[in-house]
């Protein structure tokens, strides 16, 4: 068997295996009933999906983007094998776009007001017996019938922000009657599918190494969160992502451009905000801030401004309710910024990570690359999920695109431990010793890769000085971030 053919196959086999795992997660649906036994079956995905990496660092650089967007496309087609498992946050898009289709504002009234009684169907807002799962909230009613919702928090106003519900109006718009969740699904489907495509365009163009798309394009997280659960941080992530490829550019315009999405990508989500340092990586002039600043905040404020016109209440909905529920605003009271509580009381918490994400952001604007502003963006979204600790896993979708931009892949393991918060919080009771666990291992995996590149970056200088450039070149790629190394045909 011929070289080429063997590693193909070996790859292939990768890939089978990796895609028929995930279906088996995807249709496990363990969350309420066994979560320890569905997070095991998510270990399993993480490293099929690490043996894949490997595998396809051995093969040819010419092969290489067919294998990935092949890959890619096998990946996202597990998530469409079942409902939402995990998360029933879809089902609040669902009913926003329908909300909306009707001529109202999805601020305007919670779920379960009467005022909408008449856009309910069984559903979103199921009765009876339909009534007895886990994942079911009940709805006020008069009679002996219980009355139910698969839509979360129903006695509160969305949360979402302009840009994302205006996506859930197109969807709702183009879904065929009686599709239920499917829509959302394949909508989220093709967005992580764009992400892949954009990664690849972006690396192309950088000449960097092509292999560092597969981060994204097959990582475990995206098609459980980004395609079966629909999260729309996909929309978010894939904005920020063809953002940051234009704010690389020189010109003026196209960085203006950059700027315009990133501010799409914050009015989708709120998190892609993170990535503002990063977009302004090494800028010494005022007017190529503004050329990205002024772009970003115009266009997020504006977005809100149909909304504001058309709505008779607060277009931040649940967002203040959220934070205090979360424990954003009281470290006491969850499992929020679980490291730092281990060495500072629970007060300090909060005003520590502010001034150690400004810190990493003033590093990053004085000091980055602006020709790879998603390194920057990385570092700063990658330290303030660590701080954070967040308690959802789909949080990570905006993280695992920058890593797969950048390529310093130890930066997923943040991914890994905001999926293993989430899926064993409902054994253990969201302890924060959990979150302590978890993200700590993944902090502890980023400071050892950081210091591994730092000595090998410096072990290919002293082999350059030494008269032997071609180590420095070699270990040039690994300092970037482009694991694994490249293969040779």
């Amino acid at each position: 068997m011929k070289p080429l053919t063997a590693l193909s196959l070996a790859l292939a086999v990768t890939l089978a295996a990796l895609t028929t795992v995930l279906v088996l997660t995807v249709r496990y649906g363990g969350y309420f009933s066994d979560p320890v036994g569905l997070f095991c079956w998510y270990a399993a995905c993480w490293v099929l999906f690490a043996v894949a990496l490997s595998a396809l660092r051995r093969v040819p650089a010419r092969h290489v983007a067919w294998w990935i967007t092949a890959g890619a496309v096998a990946v996202t087609v597990t998530g469409l094998v079942g409902p939402p498992r995990t998360s029933t946050d879809s089902y609040r898009y669902a009913w926003d776009g329908r909300v909306q289709s009707a001529g109202v504002s999805p601020y305007d009234h919670t779920p379960q007001d009467p005022a909408l009684a008449r856009l309910r169907d069984p559903w979103l807002f199921p009765t009876g017996t339909a009534c007895a799962g886990p994942d079911l909230a009940g709805v006020p009613h008069t009679g002996g019938t219980p009355h139910c919702t698969r839509i979360n928090r129903p006695a509160v106003h969305t949360i979402y922000p302009p840009v994302a519900e205006a996506y859930f109006l197109v969807v709702d718009q183009l879904s065929p009657t009686g599709t239920r969740h499917k829509p959302l699904q394949i909508g989220a489907g093709l967005l992580s599918l764009g992400v892949t495509g954009a990664t690849l365009l972006i690396l192309r163009r950088r000449g960097s190494d092509l292999r560092k798309a597969a981060y994204w394009a097959w990582c475990p997280a995206v098609p459980i969160e980004a395609v079966n659960n629909a999260h729309v941080d996909v929309l978010g992530a894939l904005l920020a992502v063809v953002g940051l490829g234009l704010v690389s550019a020189r010109a003026m315009s196209r960085r203006a451009s950059g700027g315009l999405l990133i501010g799409a990508a914050i009015a989708t989500k709120l998190m892609p905000a993170v990535v503002l340092p990063g977009a302004l990586s090494g800028v010494r002039r005022v007017r190529d801030a503004a050329a990205v600043l002024l772009p970003a905040a115009s266009f997020a404020v504006l977005a809100y401004l149909p909304y504001v016109l058309l709505s008779h209440g607060s277009v931040f909905g649940y967002l203040g309710g959220y934070v205090q529920e979360e424990g954003y605003d009281d470290p006491s009271a969850g499992s929020r910024y679980a490291l730092l509580r281990l060495v500072l009381p629970d007060a300090w918490a909060f005003p520590v990570l502010v001034v150690i994400v400004a810190g990493v952001s003033l590093y990053v604007m004085g000091r980055g690359d602006p020709r790879r502003p998603w390194s920057g963006a990385l570092l700063v979204t990658g330290w303030a999920f660590a701080l954070l600790t967040p308690g959802y896993s789909w949080y990570s979708l905006l993280l695992v695109a920058l890593v797969a931009l950048d390529g310093r892949w130890e930066w997923l393991g943040m991914a890994l431990a905001g999926a293993a918060v989430y899926v064993l919080g409902a054994r253990f009771g969201h302890q924060a010793a959990l979150s302590t666990l978890a993200y700590g291992a993944a902090a502890a995996l980023v400071l050892v890769m950081t210091r591994a590149r730092r000595r090998a970056r410096g072990r290919g200088r002293r082999r350059s000085a030494g008269g032997r450039p071609e180590a420095a070149s070699a270990w040039s790629g690994f300092r970037r971030g482009a694991w694994p190394p490249p293969g040779r045909p």
